[in-house]
């Protein structure tokens, strides 16, 4: 959430929201379509192996079609897949990532170094 969270608070403009999902997704006020999202991708990061077709259910009754849960799941699974890469080769943050919750930088971002 450090890294991406700058990206999820230039795209809501609320850095509010941001530190609220960071913080505890499930109390934050988000709606149910978003709470069903981000627990699939919590179930999917956390315990791979023990999704089953079952899991998808409740995106379905969160109103999204196949190609959204096709999306959701690639999405997830690519972040996971380059958090462990990063995880692997002892890649850490640059300075400025640091704090625990990334809207609390107070809007300084940090330079982007090709």
């Amino acid at each position: 959430m450090q890294h991406h969270g700058a990206a999820l608070r230039r795209v809501t403009r609320d850095a509010d929201l941001v530190e609220r999902v960071a913080s505890d997704w499930r109390r934050a006020e988000i709606d149910d379509r978003w709470k069903a999202i981000l627990d699939y991708a919590e179930r999917l990061t956390l315990d791979p192996s023990s999704m089953r077709e079952d899991d998808v259910a409740p995106l379905r009754a969160a109103g999204l079609g196949d190609e959204a849960i096709l999306h959701v799941c690639e999405v997830v699974a690519y972040f996971n897949f380059v958090n462990r890469l990063a995880d692997g080769l002892g890649v850490t943050l640059e300075e400025g990532w640091a704090d625990p919750i990334i809207g609390r930088l107070g809007g300084h971002e940090p330079a982007a170094d090709g």
